[in-house]
């Protein structure tokens, strides 16, 4: 899909989100939000396959973003969705950070913070996902 990154995680949706925040949170970041989408769709009768995101990041580097277009507010903080397909393997999905860069259209002054969030999310979730 344009604009995400999917990666098959060896975990399953729980383990790899819970691996995710640990790491996230060894590297300095804020854990804003977990929301659990399977578990609430079974307490309203509903179902859906293991499905959990979780919102984190640096308010610094959202900040930085944010000053050069206020409307990559939307797009921040940084998420990941990890969630099971049919056939039960388990992938980790989270924004491609510079195409948050070109949907905003931020500036050279931001490239070097777009950049140091790019290498942070995919150590981060590389990580979570045991790769």
């Amino acid at each position: 899909m344009n604009g995400l990154k999917t990666i098959q995680s060896n975990y399953s949706v729980a383990e790899t989100i819970n691996r995710l925040a640990v790491i996230a949170e060894e590297k300095g970041l804020i854990i804003f939000s977990r929301i659990d989408h399977g578990g609430n769709a079974m307490q309203q009768g509903l179902q859906l396959r293991p499905t959990e995101l979780i919102i984190f990041g640096n308010p610094k580097a959202g900040t930085t973003l944010m000053q050069d277009q206020q409307t990559s507010g939307i797009d921040l903080p940084v998420k990941a969705l990890a969630w099971e397909d049919a056939s039960g393997k388990v992938w980790l999905t989270f924004n491609d950070v510079n195409w948050i860069a070109n949907r905003h259209n931020l500036s050279e002054k931001s490239m070097l913070v777009v950049k140091a969030i790019e290498d942070g999310m995919e150590l981060i979730c590389n990580n979570a996902a045991g790769k």
